[in-house]
């Protein structure tokens, strides 16, 4: 079988090569180790569970390594989950890297990168736009490869350009629609944002949260962040405040990670892009996944809803 593991179904057969994106160890019932595998090709990701599980493959068969292997798709909770049959890591003979694995932005970094450079020349406001331009310099090459998360949108290479620009895109059509907005203070907004996520997740093969990301989070360390390079630049206005406002507000509420609500008319409209691209991304990637007539998996970060595909399409 040939095609990813983002495309299998139940009852599917397995044979081929996978990354280990995550590897946990439990202990079963019957009181013998097993490990859990989040397995990962460019199409997506599975879990697997390697039962009886011996010291030495403990050590074989950790995070970023790339394994062989045969199995079946079964599914358990409302979810897949690959049943191995048997599992090797890879050879060097073998030929694969893993770079093979790794899921990428369907643009390419280049096309983001000018995207990013044609808004910021669109800037009239001289304050946010040597702001924007020192942050984009500083952070350029993390910019244009990091993912925008761990899991659930934009969750591979280039992910988190990939957002902004779209975020981006959705801001200048709203601004068409109202443009009382400054849209410069949202566009602003919209590519610092997340800005901080580069100092919280640890990269881009296999994500995860740093130490300063646990304990800090991307959004009080953007904030800060904020404060100094406009002390950097010599900066001392009211844009730097409300800038920081906006980062700070951007997940709408206390109880998604935002210290303050948006108080600010462009602090709303971020929070409102940047959940319609969220959301988006995970229904086009589980819809694209599933045959018209049937269900995508349970989401969980949309409420553990089923999305289903109907069988009628645009024309």
């Amino acid at each position: 079988m040939n095609k990813g593991i983002g495309y299998v179904t139940v009852g599917d057969s397995f044979d081929g090569y996978m990354l280990i994106k995550e590897s946990t160890k439990g202990v079963a019932s019957n009181g013998k180790p097993f490990l859990t595998l989040i397995l990962g090709d460019a199409t997506g990701e599975i879990e697997a569970k390697l039962w009886d599980a011996s010291k030495e493959d403990e050590s074989l068969f950790i995070a970023e390594k790339i394994v062989k292997l045969a199995g079946e798709i079964n599914q358990f909770r409302g979810k897949s989950q690959l049943k191995i049959m048997s599992v090797r890591p890879a050879q060097a003979t073998d030929g694969v890297r893993v770079s093979d694995f790794v899921e990428k932005a369907p643009v390419e970094k280049e096309v983001l990168s000018d995207k990013l450079t044609e808004v910021i020349f669109e800037m009239d406001n001289p304050v946010l736009q040597r702001i924007v331009r020192a942050f984009i310099k500083k952070y350029q090459e993390a910019l244009l490869t990091y993912p925008a998360a761990s899991r659930n949108h934009h969750e591979y290479v280039s992910g988190l350009a990939h957002h902004i620009v779209s975020m981006l895109g959705i801001a200048k059509e709203l601004h068409k629609l109202y443009p009382e907005v400054n849209k410069d203070l949202l566009y602003a907004g919209i590519i610092l944002h997340d800005l901080g996520k580069l100092k919280e997740l640890s990269g881009v093969v296999t994500t995860s949260y740093t130490t300063e990301g646990k304990l800090l989070g991307h959004i009080p360390m953007m904030v800060e962040e904020i404060g100094l390079m406009a002390k950097e630049l010599q900066i001392e206005s009211e844009e730097v405040l409300i800038l920081q406002h906006l980062v700070l507000s951007h997940h709408g509420k206390a109880e998604w990670g935002s210290p303050k609500p948006p108080l600010v008319r462009e602090a709303e409209i971020l929070h409102l892009i940047d959940l319609i691209d969220a959301k988006m991304n995970m229904l086009n990637r589980a819809l694209d996944k599933v045959k018209p007539g049937e269900y995508t998996e349970r989401l969980f970060a949309m409420d553990n809803r089923s999305f289903y595909k109907p069988l009628f399409e645009e024309k």
